[in-house]
């Protein structure tokens, strides 16, 4: 029988893997205590006593999966934030290995990874697996460096395997209002209490927005593809349906019944975004799934969730 553990299983993709992996019958460990990710030395204990409790959990006779989907850094956070998340996930690693019973047993880890970021400096017109990295930004470059933790950690222990998922543009109900970033949901808010919308891009900038439950389903559909192997899978996880911000605020106009009202302007973040970006993953193709939400029932969704927030809580939307 399987058990996996999501860290991170609070976030918009944490939750979605939670909901995917309940549908595959699949057992969620949960630690004791919620992780005090303010508090290093805490969040330290409270790691090493969660992954003794998750060893135990496995037992002789499972199987085992790790999702990391956790960390708040976005493109503009600051190399020391960053740095703390690659320092908690190689505690992780260095935790896990020196549990016997994980290493006695077949495991498999899955690392949420950016693939806007990492290929941000592209010229390819359309990138895949074998596209070269071209991180722009410390959030990229750190991604890469968290990509090698993982890598390192499942090829020095042979019976593991891993995913590097480097995702699109995520999008869903219950996006983080601290979290800067996520257009779709900070639209919704603007259209549901009438503000103008800013916007820092041109409206023909092109990204490959997925739903969080599609990302979560291809993720786990990729990583039991190879857990039975040992091996590392870098793959792209992502809807390969280009849109064009123009498009995004059409379909809002459509879901709104109203022009929503749009502000043109730059920020010191507009120039490190690349204007056109289409992805086309050719790894693992084995394991391919056709996203199932279009961007029109996901972004209808969005407005629904993000209603009913406003309802119970007007406040919140002003955060």
């Amino acid at each position: 029988m399987m058990i996996a553990w999501v860290i991170g299983s609070g976030g918009l993709l944490g939750s979605a893997l939670c909901r995917a992996l309940r549908n595959k019958e699949t057992e969620l460990f949960s630690p004791a205590e919620r992780f005090r990710w303010g508090n290093e030395g805490e969040l330290a204990s409270q790691l090493a006593a969660a992954v003794q409790a998750f060893a135990a959990c496995v037992g002789a006779e499972r199987q085992w999966e790790i999702y990391w989907a956790a960390g708040v850094g976005t493109m503009s956070s600051s190399e020391a934030d960053l740095a703390l998340e690659t320092r908690v996930l190689s505690l992780l690693l260095r935790l896990a290995e020196s549990e016997p019973q994980l290493m006695a047993t077949p495991g498999a880890v899955a690392f949420a990874s950016s693939a806007g970021a990492i290929y941000a400096g592209s010229s390819d017109y359309i990138i895949s697996e074998n596209s070269t990295p071209t991180p722009t930004t410390p959030y990229a470059r750190e991604k890469l460096r968290q990509e090698e933790l993982v890598r390192s950690f499942v090829l020095l222990n042979g019976r593991m395997a891993a995913l590097i998922a480097r995702l699109s543009t995520l999008y869903g109900p219950g996006q983080s209002f601290r979290k800067q970033q996520g257009l779709l949901a900070h639209i919704a808010r603007c259209v549901l209490r009438h503000q103008p919308i800013q916007i820092y891009v041109p409206f023909d900038t092109i990204r490959d927005y997925i739903a969080a439950d599609d990302a979560a389903a291809m993720m786990v559909a990729a990583l039991r593809v190879i857990n039975d192997k040992p091996s590392v899978l870098t793959k792209i996880i992502a809807s390969e349906q280009p849109t064009t911000i123009a498009e995004i605020i059409s379909v809002f106009k459509r879901i709104a019944r109203r022009a929503p009202r749009i502000i043109t302007s730059t920020s010191r973040l507009s120039s490190i975004y690349s204007h056109r970006v289409r992805f086309q993953s050719v790894a693992a193709p084995e394991c391919v799934r056709i996203p199932k939400i279009s961007l029109f029932i996901g972004i209808s969704q969005v407005m629904s969730a993000e209603r009913a927030a406003l309802v119970r809580s007007p406040s919140d939307l002003l955060r």
